[in-house]
């Protein structure tokens, strides 16, 4: 097809392939809903359109999400349901306490679908609004509370139980999809890792490294153009590579939770899967300017990193073969080759920066190699340390806070103004701000909810002056209502407008009045979309003004848990040290997070400083675990197991005098340096030490305003050094 004539939809297949997935994801979603509704009118339900709204919010283009996403909405109305009831049966006679405490619960219901990861977090918020939803049919009569909560939950699960039936029977079940992703994604782990230790074997000083990886990168993307798909996306500069490959990373993580849930040999597999992604997510963050620069160009490093490059060029050949991911004896033993060589190579050298360039690279070819068994085992490893979530307690209180403080102000307007639309009020602020919890930033999604809510007014309007009344049966009710959400289930997948099409299909179908009869009521309509208007308001002005989202207080509160971590690190006692992949996965989410929150700060702060410095943490983190390996496990003379416990206590002052922390370093290197001379083997022992102690202290003091408890992130923002660089001393 000629370019040039074509549309650019159809020229471009990337496009095109978006084009049809979005249309087929439509398809599905508008079927379900013509089902759904259908069966809610044949069994008479209350509120039928319920089952159209429980279609939208459970409805995923993905199998598995969709499953999940179903099961524990009907957890969460399960519990919401029994919640309502109890509370309506207790203070059925005391509106204020009822009020109070339906605040309460939602407040609740709004902290942990915060702590929840994936759709796990949609039972806490179906439990959150499920509550009033019940509970509002039953304000004027509360001796009906228990029918009104068995017809929530009816209509719930019939919209459930169809999407369920569509979406499996219409949708491509391919969870080896995701076991691919998971290959390709480690094979661009390793073509980053090439990327970098070629360049550093290429390169005479320490300034040239970003020009040789810049032309490495370069020369990548001509040769892989035509067969690596997945690359040619990649930008040119480093950081652009980097964060496209973590993005990619992110991705990959709810994909493997919902491919788990939709079949069951990946959920055998999935403990493995998800230790596989946090150590190639530890691999790409490992290259960070403080570790590549420390090296200085040396020709005995160089010689190091050569090896390496060319070991990694190797894998990348085998991972081009078709069965390796069931066959990686091959890779595995390439590895392994090449870690036996640098075994060899540490025992013939006594230079500290070699040893710090064979090390590091040692502990990269090894998280490889873990990574790959984790990646092509097919049973799951009981032995391997479990990934904790992290759990963000200053956000969750904070939307707690929002919900329950919404819910209260709803229930109180509707109290004192005795307005006939208040249901309707508390409904929509509870349900928004239970939703809103679950986003990245629900301060900055709110106006966007809002938003799309208030363009369902006018077109709720249309809908019911034009289409509504020239409807005489069931498939042009059906159609119609998706001319009119066709813009909201369309743009849910892109990612600018997404939270908005989400809220604008939601409470489109809140907003209709639909039954059998069908009964207009002009009044009754303009009264609940002025109270929709009203709760609009409320809700930008809870989220935007009342309780604001202040990130860069949430990114100094990360920065400092992350030092915390560090020192906790260092202090805890040998035998209870919690295993690396464990502690590094913990402080990755942290990261995650951090790098989110500043992109948020519209203020000039050194967002690229900072986040090389948190990934400079990790390899900080790395160094104390070697340390206090070598205490606890190697052969050391009483006086320098001395000296390096003392260096290790030394990292109590990292918030507080950082150059103090690396001066401690220093100085017990030194003194183990001009400690007598061991035997051979012990000798090894002692210089990989050295090694370890000097990188950390150079980590620190490269980076000094990250670690310090003063440093610029922690300093009003309207304060000159609040813009400082993380390289900054901060002033005390």
């Amino acid at each position: 097809m000629n370019n040039r004539i074509a549309p650019a939809v159809f020229a471009n297949d990337a496009r095109w392939n978006g084009l049809l997935a979005t249309a087929g994801y439509t398809l599905r979603v508008f079927l379900s809903i013509g089902i759904a509704l259908f069966l809610a009118f044949v069994f008479q339900l209350q509120s039928p359109l319920s089952a159209a709204t429980t279609v939208l919010i459970v409805a995923n283009p993905t199998v598995g999400a969709m499953v999940s996403k179903s099961v524990w909405r009907l957890i969460g109305t399960l519990i919401g349901a029994g919640i309502s009831v109890g509370v309506m049966a207790v203070f059925v006679q005391s509106p204020v306490l009822y009020f109070a405490t339906l605040s309460v619960f939602v407040g609740l219901a709004c902290m942990v679908a915060t702590f929840l990861r994936f759709f796990r977090a949609y039972a806490a918020v179906l439990t959150g609004y499920t509550i009033v939803i019940i509970a509002a049919p039953s304000f004027a009569n509360p001796d009906g509370i228990f029918l009104s909560a068995m017809s929530r939950l009816s209509v719930v699960a019939t919209g459930i139980v169809v999407t369920a039936c569509v979406f499996m029977v219409t949708s491509p079940r391919k969870p080896s999809t995701v076991l691919y992703k998971l290959g390709q994604a480690f094979r661009e782990t390793v073509l980053h890792a090439r990327t970098f230790h070629k360049a550093e074997s290429e390169r005479v000083t320490p300034q040239t490294l970003e020009n040789t990886v810049i032309s490495t990168l370069e020369q990548q993307e001509q040769k892989t153009q035509a067969t690596n798909t997945a690359f040619r996306g990649l930008g040119q500069p480093i950081y652009d590579s980097r964060s496209k490959l973590l993005a990619n990373m992110a991705g990959l993580t709810p994909a493997i939770e919902f491919a788990a849930a939709d079949d069951p040999d990946m959920q055998n597999r999935v403990r493995n899967l998800r230790l596989c992604l946090s150590r190639l997510t530890g691999l790409i963050v490992s290259y960070h300017p403080y570790w590549l620069t420390f090296s200085a160009g040396e020709e005995e490093t160089r010689a190091v990193h050569i090896l390496v490059a060319q070991t990694l060029g190797r894998v990348l050949e085998l991972t081009e073969q078709p069965d390796w991911l069931t066959n990686a004896t091959p890779l595995s033993t390439c590895l392994h080759d090449a870690l036996k060589t640098l075994e060899q190579l540490a025992r013939q050298t006594t230079n500290t920066t070699t040893l710090a360039a064979l090390d590091n690279t040692r502990d990269a070819l090894v998280q490889m190699d873990l990574a790959l068994h984790d990646l092509t085992s097919l049973r799951p490893d009981r032995t391997q340390a479990n990934i904790q979530p992290y759990l963000e307690w200053p956000t969750a209180l904070r939307n707690g806070v929002r919900g329950g403080f919404i819910a209260l102000l709803a229930g109180m307007l509707w109290y004192v103004l005795h307005w006939s639309s208040g249901p309707l009020l508390i409904i929509y602020t509870v349900a928004a701000s239970s939703l809103l919890s679950t986003t990245p930033s629900a301060a900055k999604a709110s106006p966007m909810m809002a938003a799309g809510t208030m363009l369902a007014i006018p077109m709720g309007f249309l809908c019911h002056t034009l289409a509504l009344p020239r409807i005489d049966g069931y498939p042009l009710l059906w159609l119609s209502l998706c001319l009119f959400l066709l813009p909201g289930v369309w743009l849910q997948f892109h990612p600018r407008y997404s939270i908005g099409a989400f809220g604008y299909a939601v409470f489109f179908t809140m907003m209709l009045s639909v039954d059998n009869p069908i009964v207009y009521d002009d009044l009754s309509l303009t009264n609940n979309w002025m109270s929709i208007l009203v709760a609009c308001a409320l809700l930008a002005v809870v989220f935007r003004v009342i309780l604001p989202a202040d990130h860069r207080l949430d990114a100094a509160r990360l920065v400092t848990s992350l030092t915390r971590s560090i020192q906790k690190l260092a202090r805890t006692p040998y035998a209870r040290t919690e295993p690396w992949v464990a502690w590094e996965g913990m402080q990755l989410q942290k990261i995650s997070r951090l790098m989110m929150r500043l992109s948020f700060i519209p203020a000039n702060i050194d967002r690229q400083g900072y986040t090389d410095a948190a990934f400079a943490s990790l390899s900080l983190g790395r160094l104390i675990v070697r340390l206090k390996w070598n205490a606890a496990h190697a052969t050391l003379d009483p006086q320098t197991h001395a000296t390096l416990k003392n260096a290790l206590n030394a990292f109590a002052h990292l918030r507080h005098n950082p150059e103090q922390t690396a001066r401690a370093l220093q100085q017990a290197a030194l003194a183990i340096r001009s400690m007598p001379q061991q035997e051979t083997g012990l000798s090894l022992t002692r210089d990989r030490t050295l090694s370890c102690l000097e990188q950390a202290a150079s980590i620190i003091l490269s980076v000094p305003g990250f670690f310090h408890d003063h440093g610029p992130i922690h300093t009003a923002e309207d304060r000159p050094q609040a813009a400082a660089s993380v390289s900054a001393h901060p002033a005390a």
